[in-house]
């Protein structure tokens, strides 16, 4: 019987790889970029224009959901796709990334994480029961389960309790799972994979979750600080260790050169702020490189963002248009530049997809990414 990953076809010259995963709110076609949704919400956008994008799944936070406006009460009003009002798949993830962020707030402990919250300084405290208990009340497609992310650089001794304790805590979150009838019931929880930068422990970590056999995996600890070349390493150093036949996650990523990299090393699912984040600075992606609408040369450019690009705003908006509403201050500028921006993403994975099945994604991807980096300097 074949499990709700099905792996359709592998690039001959690199490891990328196209699949199709199941999931309770439909089916995702991989490789996929997940917009990111933190709060209930992908910023500036509403469900139906994020649907425009192309998205097939979002992501959410479950520790920023728990503390406001509680999972419990996304629960009683039927749940975060509900809540929200959007139908489609949403994955969350498990709180784990924020004994990260939020390292001043935090004291990681064997049995989970204790944090003050960063809005009150009330005492917050995730451990596998709780991430478990907090996903099934959002009712998350695909839960995460809870690691510990070491910073980087780190002692090998650091990194070591961290690969430990993030086993414990994915046998933990299994089991509750499992209990609780949330996996029986056609969730799936993924798996996280760290390590740092020492391959040795990113392999034992990989080989010790695949044993597990969990629905899917991810490759965490990445961008956290290291540079790209680095974080590139100890992406090639975690997925070969992983199982085919699941789909593979890096959490937290990237630019888009960075996501064809890595598609390039067999990852499947992807998710990041970028697009987001420097749409709400004036800032767009474009395959010449990330320009900045509020450089004076773009303040009479009749042009779209990027030409024959299908989306609301390329098909209807001039450069010069969303330079005035940056400049203005006005938010409609947000809301315009992250549609075009996170359907600029989708398009690029949707290329990936493509070019997968025809069975030419190393040269297509070497050269897009060349035109790209060549265009970056566009930002001055």
């Amino acid at each position: 019987m074949s499990g709700p990953f099905q792996l359709l076809q592998t690039d001959s010259a690199t490891a990328a790889r196209r699949g199709r995963l199941q999931t309770l709110h439909g089916v995702i076609e991989t490789p996929i970029f997940m917009p990111v949704g933190t709060q209930g919400t992908v910023k500036a956008l509403t469900p139906a224009q994020i649907k425009e994008t192309g998205a097939q799944i979002i992501l959410g936070n479950t520790y920023h959901l728990n503390l406001r406006p509680g999972s419990e009460l996304i629960r009683e009003l039927g749940g975060l796709h509900k809540f929200m009002g959007w139908d489609g798949p949403i994955l969350t993830d498990s709180g784990g990334f924020q004994a990260f962020s939020l390292a001043k707030l935090r004291d990681i402990r064997e049995d989970g994480i204790a944090f003050a919250s960063h809005l009150d300084g009330a005492k917050v405290f995730l451990g596998p029961r709780e991430v478990m208990t907090i996903q099934a009340n959002l009712g998350s497609d695909i839960a995460m389960v809870i690691d510990e992310c070491p910073p980087w650089p780190c002692t090998k001794e650091e990194c070591r309790r961290a690969v430990d304790r993030s086993l414990r805590w994915a046998q933990q979150c299994q089991q509750i799972a499992t209990d609780n009838g949330f996996l029986g019931a056609g969730h799936h929880v993924f798996a996280i994979a760290q390590g740092s930068t020492f391959d040795d422990l990113r392999r034992e970590a990989a080989e010790s979750l695949a044993a597990l056999d969990f629905p899917g995996y991810a490759v965490g600890g990445v961008s956290v600080g290291e540079p790209e070349p680095e974080m590139i390493k100890q992406v090639a150093a975690t997925t070969p260790f992983l199982p085919a036949n699941k789909p593979r996650y890096t959490m937290g990523l990237g630019t888009p050169p960075q996501i064809l990299k890595m598609i390039a090393l067999g990852v499947d699912m992807f998710d990041c702020v970028h697009p987001t984040r420097v749409a709400r600075n004036g800032a767009a992606f474009t395959p010449d490189g990330l320009i900045n609408l509020r450089n004076e040369r773009y303040r009479t450019d009749p042009k779209p963002l990027v030409e024959g690009l299908d989306n609301y705003t390329c098909r209807n908006f001039s450069r010069a248009y969303l330079r005035h509403l940056t400049m203005a201050g006005e938010i409609l500028s947000s809301t315009l530049i992250s549609l075009h921006n996170v359907h600029f993403y989708l398009d690029l994975v949707a290329q990936a997809r493509a070019h997968i099945a025809a069975g030419d994604y190393g040269p297509w991807h070497r050269a897009w990414i060349g035109r790209y980096e060549a265009g970056e300097p566009t930002m001055a």
